[in-house]
């Protein structure tokens, strides 16, 4: 399978900013590398934006935007019945990457993404922290807003947490984010802003009350921090919806237009993911009324793939059939395949990237080294990232780097990628090993692991290496506690009034 983008590097293309140069972004030559390229009309388009170029830095700005357990196939541009034009503008203008994976699960893929490392490595591989959780992504790991704050930027969250929510230490203000508006457990009554009948709803450590659909309120969030941002600064905003998690709950004006669908599950899915597009054009628009779109990075992803197993709806009781499609790929959320560990994603930068499908392989943990290279930010040197530079890749249409996908080791089940070769092997009792070709059966419907035994020791020795370096898995020391408690579990009065706001 070819790691090579669709489309052919530009001969002679000096734009991009390597991470060497990023590392000297005050100076006059990274400002020049950033600047559109020379000529007539790119002299006459810089004279026209003088001012606003010349109050923006040279680091760009950040809007990273994530949807909750949306399906590989639930957007237009892969042939949905949804419509999603803004994502499919931000797509078809991008770079659409098309081989992006991710954790099987909410909280293991925010781990990999905030730290550039696999979850195996610091206990956050198996499930989710459940409302009852009294743990959270260990404070000894440096997270992207933190290096990215580091580096000048001023850092805004808006949405979903789901990184630890028991002691604030575990909350955004506190792990790198200068402001944090949302929710910080795994699902929530979208229109409550409850978990289990607790609300969970804050304006950075202090808990709020106001009415409205969570999904529209983060997006108007968003919107507000672009407006008031102080142009002198670069941003990174990290737009992390709740939608279309369970429960399938969506505006009126929003179910109506899908009248034409007749499960109601499914009628509420397509709504939710057309009020995350409704906020994705609106936070487009208030980049280009601000006069920074030319200098923003948009990235587009969701944490895993959509829902098809009841096993995995959270707390919500689903009746019916459940609506989330992931196309042509096997399962989906909770499981090693396909379906739930190869995400519907893009980047979007005008100018930077061009217009294609990438094809190489990538994996969130990518996301943390690629954006603290081009932001001239240095990643904490004390642990090892396993995530890779993918800017050369992306933006010049160069191979990618990487050439194997971890999926996720624990205890019972581990799988991993080697070109196009996948294993999936559950190691208890009764032991399951299944061998698929990628490239020949990306559906995962035939199981080579007989007809190849070479490749299958080839591949269990990977997991194998990778289960010694695994940490005890948080959520299962905490299991016996769990089993008899159920509500979500808050920080103390006295804890909210020491973390201030």
């Amino acid at each position: 399978m070819s790691n090579d983008r669709d489309f052919p590097a530009e001969a002679g293309t000096t734009n991009r900013i390597t991470r060497r140069d990023a590392l000297m972004a005050g100076t006059a030559a990274a400002v020049s590398r950033f600047a559109a390229p020379a000529g007539l009309s790119g002299a006459l388009a810089g004279l026209a934006g003088v001012q606003v170029a010349a109050a923006q830095p040279s680091q760009p700005n950040i809007v990273f935007i994530i949807a909750d357990d949306q399906g590989w196939k639930d957007v237009g541009y892969h042939g949905s019945d949804i419509k999603t034009p803004n994502i499919d503008k931000l797509a078809t203008e991008g770079a659409k990457l098309e081989e992006y994976y991710v954790q099987p699960m909410c909280t293991p893929t925010r781990c990999a993404l905030m730290t550039g490392r696999y979850p195996l490595r610091y206990g956050m591989q198996v499930g989710v922290v459940p409302a009852a959780g009294t743990y959270g992504l260990s404070l000894d790991e440096t997270l992207l807003p933190q290096i990215l704050r580091d580096a000048g930027y001023r850092t805004a969250m808006s949405g979903k947490w789901h990184l630890g929510h028991a002691k604030t230490a575990y909350w955004p203000k506190q792990r790198g984010f200068d402001s944090f508006y949302g929710a910080t457990v795994g699902e929530i009554d979208h229109f409550k802003h409850s978990s289990h009948g607790v609300a969970d709803w804050y304006r950075n450590n202090k808990p709020i009350k106001e009415p409205g659909f969570d999904n529209t309120l983060f997006g108007q969030e968003a919107v507000r921090v672009i407006k008031a941002h102080d142009q002198k600064k670069p941003l990174f905003l990290y737009l992390a919806f709740t939608a279309p998690h369970t429960p399938f709950q969506a505006p009126k004006e929003y179910l109506d237009r899908y009248k034409n669908i007749t499960d109601e599950n499914r009628r509420a899915y397509a709504a939710m993911i057309s009020v995350i597009d409704d906020e994705v054009g609106n936070v487009v628009a208030a980049l280009e009324k601000k006069g920074i779109r030319d200098n923003t990075l948009i990235v587009f992803m969701s944490d895993n793939g959509g829902v098809v197993n009841s096993m995995f709806t959270g707390d919500s009781k689903v009746e019916g059939k459940l609506p989330a499609d992931n196309g042509p790929y096997r399962d989906g959320k909770g499981t090693l395949y396909e379906g739930g560990t190869r995400s519907v994603a893009f980047m979007n930068w005008p100018g930077k990237i061009k217009p294609g499908a990438f094809n190489g392989l990538m994996h969130v943990v990518d996301m943390l080294p690629t954006l603290a290279g081009l932001a001239g930010a240095k990643p904490g040197k004390d642990k090892p990232l396993d995530g890779m530079d993918m800017w050369p890749a992306i933006s010049e249409g160069k191979p990618s780097p990487r050439t194997e996908i971890v999926y996720n080791v624990d205890p019972m089940v581990g799988a991993v990628r080697e070109g196009d070769w996948k294993l999936v092997w559950a190691a208890a009792l009764p032991q399951k090993i299944e061998l698929f070709n990628l490239a020949q059966d990306k559906s995962e419907a035939t199981n080579l692991a007989d007809k190849n035994p070479d490749k299958v020791k080839e591949l269990q020795a990977r997991i194998t290496e990778l289960a010694t370096q695994m940490k005890p898995p948080l959520l299962l020391l905490e299991a016996m506690r769990l089993t008899f408690f159920t509500p979500l579990v808050t920080p103390s009065p006295e804890e909210m009034f020491a973390a201030g706001d």
